[in-house]
């Protein structure tokens, strides 16, 4: 009979736990906050390859709004010119072509995209939530999310690209972390480490420091931003030849 009745109260508070972790779920997929209209950014790019023998950094102004979609203007840049133009600008520019596409919602941490299964509790306050893409694309991870008890924040993300973006690419870990201001939850820094053929280890790294969300200012006066998504790559190569790299707009 005890053993019994420790089975019953057993089944009974995994029940409760399962519950309460997929109230959990429930709460993050319901709690987006306030829609993003628009944003400025000031974003610092970093990557380095082989064994940080080569390494490059780059700093642009960024903006997205439902009108104009997303521009960049880049600030300043250093290091590698393989990679300020093969990975650094190559970022900027494969997000405003994402943006001017309207697929960015394919990369969206949602039930389109996902399959969620609450995980248990990763440390004090802090859920976790294992995600399994619904399909196979290059936008999508899979992996791990991280959020407040309540489900109402997400903290960040951790995982593996489940499609590879290219054959020298044989694996990409991301992190990525969230924070939620003025109501938006936006995204603050993403890192990512790749095991590429030949070249080995490599590492990336974007962080946002924000200006303005949803028309709100943020810190300190906004910046101007005219867009270098409108330069051509003739035009980039020009300037590092002749060292015009603009490095204030």
């Amino acid at each position: 009979m005890r053993i019994l009745a420790i089975g019953i109260v057993s089944t009974l508070v995994f029940g409760l736990n399962v519950l309460a972790a997929q109230d959990i779920v429930d709460a993050f997929l319901s709690n987006s906050g306030s829609t993003l209209i628009s944003y400025r950014a000031l974003r610092t790019l970093e990557a380095s390859t082989r064994g940080g023998r080569m390494r490059a950094t780059l700093t642009a102004v960024t903006s997205w709004n439902l009108e104009s979609g997303f521009q960049y203007s880049i600030l300043e840049e250093m290091g590698s010119t393989i990679i300020r133009n093969k990975v650094l600008r190559a970022a900027l520019e494969a997000e405003r072509q994402i943006s001017r596409d309207g697929t960015t919602k394919y990369a969206a941490i949602n039930a389109d995209n996902y399959d969620f299964a609450p995980a248990g509790e990763a440390e004090a306050g802090v859920a976790r939530i294992d995600i399994h893409p619904k399909r196979k694309d290059t936008m999508l991870m899979e992996g791990h999310l991280f959020v407040a008890m309540d489900g109402a924040e997400l903290l960040h993300v951790e995982g593996t690209l489940v499609k590879r973006p290219s054959f020298w690419t044989r694996r990409v870990d991301v992190v990525r972390r969230y924070a939620r201001i003025y109501g938006v939850r936006v995204p603050i820094e993403m890192r990512s480490t790749a095991d590429v053929l030949i070249a080995g280890t490599s590492t990336f790294t974007m962080s946002y420091d924000y200006e303005m969300i949803n028309g709100e200012s943020i810190g300190a006066s906004p910046t101007t931003v005219s867009d270098d998504s409108t330069r051509t790559p003739a035009d980039m190569d020009s300037e590092e030849a002749t060292g015009t790299v603009p490095t204030d707009r």
